[in-house]
């Protein structure tokens, strides 16, 4: 690996960090840039998921120190989340994630229509639809499984859901999303060392990026609030959308 090549990596590194800090979608960034790099798939998976892990570290501390992390409110949601995500990335190692791949950009793309629609949404402190055990089982199951197996999108789920079940404000919503993300990050990232699934150097040289990009992320987040974090969010995931229903066509 060339020194020009880890450079441009450091950068990836660094634009991902900045974006996943927001809204989340870093990994449009970051997953393309290791393939193009020429890492094999899953040793750009698994090294993706040690870079993302450092930058999700370093949003999740400026958020708390922001006093917008509530721990008790997501302790019990990040034990569900860690145990399901170890489960889904023990699974993508066993089945085919095809069928993921044609149904995600169109879940992404309602997510992106309903926020779109939804001017209001995330403002303001709104009414909890599910207490915090039920919600820790069904967003840390599901969720979390999926971040595990599959992944993109999954800070736009979460905010959704921390948003629209437990009426979290946008603002502590994206806080509380960077606390689970950091969780199911760690318990990928578990199984992918485990079956030597990473390259260190590389991820060195995008985890100096990502430290960078993650904390800038924060704080425009913080200092901007909810308006801001919802215009990056739907620009990332209406890029999502289009990327991989650009990975589709150039499949078939």
């Amino acid at each position: 690996m060339t020194w020009e090549t880890l450079t441009l990596l450091f950068l990836a590194g660094l634009s991902a960090g900045f974006i996943d800090a927001i809204a989340g979608g870093g990994g449009l960034i970051s997953v393309p840039a290791l393939l193009a790099a020429g890492l094999p798939p899953q040793i750009a998976l698994g090294t993706n998921k040690m870079q993302s892990t450092w930058g999700t570290l370093m949003a999740v501390r400026k958020y708390a120190r922001a006093g917008l992390v509530s721990w008790p409110q997501v302790r019990a949601t990040a034990f569900v989340t860690f145990g399901f995500a170890c489960l889904g990335t023990w699974t993508v190692t066993q089945v085919s994630n095809e069928v993921l791949k044609k149904v995600v950009p169109w879940l992404l793309l309602a997510v992106a229509v309903y926020v779109l629609l939804s001017p209001g949404l995330g403002r303001t402190t709104a009414r909890a639809r599910l207490n915090p055990a039920a919600f820790a089982w069904l967003a840390g199951g599901v969720i979390g499984f999926y971040d595990g197996f599959f992944g993109p999108g999954t800070g736009t789920f979460w905010a959704l859901a921390c948003v629209s079940l437990i009426g979290l404000e946008l603002t502590r919503a994206t806080a509380f999303t960077k606390v689970v993300n950091l969780t199911s990050n760690f318990a990928s990232l578990f199984v992918f060392v485990a079956s030597g699934r990473v390259n260190y150097p590389v991820a060195a040289a995008m985890i100096a990026g990502q430290l960078i990009g993650g904390r800038l992320g924060a704080h425009m987040a913080i200092k901007h609030g909810a308006g801001f974090i919802r215009l990056v969010f739907i620009l990332v995931v209406f890029a999502m959308v289009a990327k991989l229903f650009w990975d589709q066509v150039q499949a078939n």
